[in-house]
């Protein structure tokens, strides 16, 4: 049985996302575990590039920035979980060290669609 593709949904208009700023947003999914816990996620440019990431450590399961918008380490070159300090580079949401050192983020699809960015879910 085939589950249905979630849909895609807005994260911000296409001009807040500037280099050097993460803008989060909450998804419209609910996470499983804990069941029906709100599940929130970030966007940012990565050399140009945009990409998406669940706001989410998977060490613990916890939200990784300290602050609202702050999810880079002290020397601005991996994103940095501020709970236990593992660094993932940015690029592919790789965990390079830490406890979760080996896993990755979980990355979201992305895309801009008349004047906002847009992100889902992978299935």
């Amino acid at each position: 049985m085939q589950t249905a593709q979630p849909q895609w949904q807005t994260a911000c208009p296409v001009q807040d996302l500037v280099p050097g700023r993460f803008v989060e947003f909450r998804l419209k999914e609910k996470a499983v575990e804990p069941e029906g816990m709100p599940l929130t996620g970030f966007v940012f440019l990565d050399h140009g590039t945009r990409r998406a990431y669940l706001n989410l450590c998977p060490h613990l399961g916890i939200e990784l920035n300290w602050m609202p918008g702050r999810f880079m380490d002290a020397d601005n070159l991996f994103i940095q979980c501020a709970t236990h300090g593992a660094l993932f580079k940015p690029g592919t949401g790789e965990c390079i060290a830490g406890p979760c050192q080996g896993d990755a983020l979980t990355e979201l699809e992305v895309r801009e669609r008349d004047g906002v960015i847009e992100v889902r879910l992978h299935n």
